[in-house]
């Protein structure tokens, strides 16, 4: 796992330790030192602890003009044991939201498992997002390359019902593209959804 790195080539277009409005503004990383793991095993300094036992993150790209965040992420899901998904939405989401971002990407190639619970965060997150339409946009969320066996899971406990993923979210090529391209190929296969609807 200690291989594993949050991909660092949108750093020339976004430093999430620069970012005055993010939650990670002014955290200094030791690249030296491995210090956090997920189940015993040692992950890169690069990565940032949310709050999780076994989920960590790393905001790649945030853009609050056009209200969108990309999240990478590497572990295990599990909101059975450690209810990551409230990790998630209370230590990250409600403060990008505070920020006015409403439509988020989360890549979850480096996810290895998904223990589901309740859905009732995944509501509140995808209701909250809804809501926003005063930003001028409709708010989403999406997951991008998370495994197929993490899908069906996510199925079993009706997370589709609040993230779009799976068919065309798979984007085995998004590393070759600079962050805006990216969200623009993002948000109109999600507003083909949404039309579709």
């Amino acid at each position: 796992m200690h291989t594993l790195q949050p991909y660092h080539r949108w750093l020339q277009y976004y430093d999430v330790a620069d970012d005055v409005q993010s939650p990670f503004y002014g955290k200094q990383y030791n690249y030296d030192l491995y210090s956090d793991t997920i189940y015993g095993y040692y992950i890169d300094p690069a990565w940032d602890f949310m709050g999780s036992e076994t989920l960590y993150i790393k905001i790649l790209y945030a853009d609050y003009d056009r209200g969108f965040a990309v999240i990478e992420m590497i572990g295990e899901w599990n909101d059975a044991l450690y209810n990551d998904i409230m990790h998630l939405k209370r230590n990250i989401i409600d403060h990008l939201l505070r920020e006015g971002i409403n439509q988020y990407i989360l890549i979850g190639e480096n996810v290895m498992n998904f223990h589901g619970s309740d859905d009732c965060y995944y509501e509140e997150w995808f209701e909250e997002v809804e809501e926003t339409m005063d930003f001028g946009r409709p708010g989403w969320i999406a997951a991008i390359n998370f495994r197929d066996f993490i899908c069906e899971e996510w199925d079993r406990f009706n997370i589709g019902s609040y993230i779009n993923f799976g068919g065309s979210l798979d984007i085995d090529n998004w590393r070759t593209m600079q962050p805006l391209p990216f969200y623009t190929l993002v948000n109109n296969l999600i507003t083909r959804r949404i039309e579709l609807i």
